[in-house]
This record gives structure tokens, C-alpha cells and sequence, in this order.
């Protein structure tokens, strides 16, 4: 069936024509059954012909259609044809005109036309003289009202399409601006993430660089010693290089630091500081590790400290009063677990939907861009019974 009403939709036309076809083989009865020899019987089945034709291309060449409506109905009241089943014909233009989007002259030409239709056909073709003249008035009246309801019918399906089109061409024009909204989102929070990642290389080498000097100054009197130091060169050399091939094909923006400036950025210790200070905001914080901490690569241990500062906000910003939060760190064998979750209002959906661009902030953006710099999975939505969560798996070594 739905296979049907595709075909019949792409095919506006040839359904037209079939119901051309219907009205001309009725009129053809009409007249031969109805019009005697003396009331020009073969130019009655020409009207019938050419209102056929009116309707067959109604939606082709809707106002050349109805100005050949209004010559025939002209030509039918200069010789005399009496109104027959074509006549069903200016209906069905009247009604196409209204309903498309051309130009008005064709609109009101159809309604005027419309309206004086049955007048007109009184006047020609009056009612019996015993027939009284509010009777002749009630009957020009019944029959312009389906020429006005036709034009009624015919107008509001046209501002009812005009109306959904500027729906459609206003949905499209938000989301476009809301695409763009959340590129630019992006590339301002990779920008940042770049200038914080170079940071942390910045101290990785400066690491390296002081460990290097120990070990040369304490090579000969204990290479123990030195042994140490040139192991740990290896380990932050191994990480400030996995640093570095995250930083490729980012555009690094911002300000540029003079070498000595660079601070080491936050780690994993310093969440539980982190918790301390919202607790001293006034949010309640229940704060757990689980496992074994370790020394972890400092992206991951960076990425983790924001993920949980920007959860830790967004539950002051959402959660309401009395909003309760609670924060997990889970050391596994090859990763780092997070899970943060509060039992406020929860965030708005427009929040997590789409990566997170709400039009007012993109903290979950920035947690997925994080996240995904070091290969590791985020998921972020509402809390069964209430609240919102926010879990995250950090992988050990980043994914290629």
C-alpha cells in the first residue's frame, strides 16, 4: 500500500489524467443522454473535452487552466449551454489555484470567479416564475458555498504548507548554527588541550634534562645512582614522545612561554585537593580509590583531573539545592577508572545529546576530546532515580 500512495505521489499527473478520463466519460453521458440535437449537443461534449483537459493539467499550468475555465464558463453562458457534470471542473481549479504557491491575481481571479458562478447561472438559466424570490436567493446561495469552501480548502492547505516550510527552513538554520557552534567548541578546547599537553612535555624534558645532569655528576662515584636516574630518563622520554604524536595535526594557539615558566599540570594526588575545595563550596563529596594507585602517564593523569573538576561543576550548576555528589577512582591492571555521580536534578538532555553542545556550555565536549586524546571511553547520562553519572575508562597505553 505504501508502495502505491509513493507511486501515485511521484505521479501527480497521470492521477490527474485518470480522473480527467473519469469526468469526461461521464459528461459524455450527460450529454448524450440530457442535450437534445437543438442544444448544440457537439460543442457541449467539446466544454466536456476541454474541462477534462482543466483537470488533467490542474497542477502542470494551474493559471493557464483556470483562464480556460473562465472561457469556457463564459462561452457556456453566451450560447446558451446548460451547467452538466464538467462544469465539476471549476471546482477542481478553483481549489488547485488556492492551494498554489503562484501569484495572487490567480488566487483572487479564482475566488471572484467562484462566488459569481452561481449568480451568473441564475441569471441565464432562471428558476420556474412560480418560485418565489427568497427561494431563487436561498438557491444562489447554496450553490456558491462549494465554490467558496472549495477556495477556503484550497487557501488553507497553502499556508499550512508555506507555515511547515518555514518550520523545516528554521530547524535547518539551528542546527547549522548549532553544528557550528560546537566546532568552534572543538577547536577551542583542543587549542587548550594542546597548550596544557605541551606543558606537561615542557616538564617531562625538564625532568629528563635534571636527571640527566645527576646522573653525569654521580656517574663515577655511584653508577647505582646513576643507573636510576638514566631509567627514569627512559620512562619520561616514553611518555613526553606519547605526548607529543597526541599533539600532532593540532593547531597549537595561545600565548608562548619563556622556558622556566612551565608548571606541572594537575595529576591524580591532587584530586582528592580538588574534592576538598568543593566541599569547602558546599557541595557534599564522597570520595573513594579503589586498587592500587600508581604513577600513571601524565596525560592520563591530567585528563582524569579535569574530567572530574568539570563533573564536580556541572552537578553545582545542575544538580540543585541539597545535591549530594560522589566521586571513584579505580586502579585496574591496564587503566584508570573514573565514575562521578550526584543525586540532584540532573543535567538538561540537551547537555549529553549531540556530545554535549547546549548552546551555554561544552564541558562534555571538552571530557570527550580529552578522552578520546588518549584513547580511553566516556559514557555520560542521566542516573537511574535521578541525578546524573558520569563513568570514564582511561587506558594505560594510548591507542594507535
Amino acid at each position: 500500500m505504501q508502495r502505491l500512495y509513493d507511486f501515485l505521489r511521484r505521479h501527480p499527473t497521470g492521477v490527474d489524467t485518470f480522473w480527467a478520463v473519469v469526468l469526461l466519460g461521464f459528461s459524455l453521458l450527460w450529454v448524450g443522454s440530457t442535450y437534445p440535437a437543438a442544444d448544440h449537443p457537439v460543442a457541449a461534449g467539446a466544454v466536456g473535452v476541454l474541462f477534462s483537459l482543466v483537470v488533467a493539467l490542474r497542477r502542470r499550468a494551474p493559471e493557464k487552466m483556470l483562464l480556460l475555465a473562465v472561457a469556457l464558463g463564459v462561452f457556456q453562458l453566451v450560447f446558451g449551454l446548460v451547467p452538466f457534470v464538467a462544469d465539476f471542473a471549476m471546482l477542481v481549479i478553483i481549489f488547485t489555484v488556492a492551494a498554489h504557491d503562484g501569484p495572487r491575481w490567480a488566487s483572487r481571479l479564482a475566488l471572484v470567479g467562484g462566488l459569481c458562478a452561481a449568480t451568473l447561472s441564475q441569471l441565464r438559466w432562471p428558476m420556474e416564475e412560480t418560485d418565489s424570490g427568497a427561494a431563487k436567493i436561498f438557491f444562489t446561495v447554496i450553490m456558491t458555498v462549494p465554490f467558496a469552501l472549495a477556495w477556503v480548502l484550497g487557501d488553507s492547505l497553502r499556508t499550512r504548507r508555506a507555515y511547515f516550510a518555514q518550520l523545516e527552513e528554521r530547524a535547518s538554520r539551528l542546527e547549522k548554527e548549532r553544528e557550528a557552534q560546537a566546532k568552534v567548541a572543538v577547536a577551542a578546547e583542543r587549542a587548550r588541550i594542546a597548550r596544557e599537553l605541551h606543558d606537561v612535555v615542557a616538564h617531562n624534558v625538564s625532568v629528563m634534562v635534571v636527571q640527566a645532569d645527576g646522573a653525569a655528576y654521580v656517574m663515577d662515584s655511584s653508577p647505582e645512582t646513576a643507573k636510576q636516574a638514566l631509567e627514569t630518563i627512559s620512562t619520561t622520554g616514553r611518555q613526553a614522545l606519547a605526548e607529543m604524536r597526541r599533539l600532532l595535526g593540532i593547531l597549537r594557539t595561545g600565548e608562548h612561554q619563556e622556558a622556566g615558566e612551565y608548571v606541572p599540570q594537575p595529576d591524580v594526588q591532587q584530586i582528592e585537593d580538588l574534592v576538598e575545595q568543593v566541599r569547602g563550596a558546599g557541595l557534599t563529596v564522597d570520595f573513594a580509590i579503589e586498587g592500587s594507585p600508581r604513577p600513571l602517564p601524565s596525560g592520563v593523569e591530567l585528563t582524569a583531573y579535569r574530567i572530574v573538576q568539570e563533573a564536580l561543576t556541572n552537578t553545582r550548576k545542575h544538580g540543585g539545592p541539597d545535591v549530594g555528589a560522589s566521586v571513584r577512582l579505580v586502579y585496574f591492571d591496564d587503566g584508570l577508572g573514573l565514575l562521578v555521580e550526584d543525586d540532584g536534578r540532573g543535567a538538561p538532555q540537551e547537555m549529553y545529546e549531540d556530545g554535549g553542545a547546549d548552546g551555554r556550555g561544552h564541558g562534555l565536549i571538552g571530557m570527550r576530546e580529552r578522552v578520546g586524546m588518549v584513547g580511553g571511553t566516556l559514557d555520560a547520562g542521566p542516573r537511574p532515580g535521578g541525578g546524573f553519572r558520569i563513568s570514564a575508562l582511561l587506558p594505560l597505553k594510548s591507542a594507535h
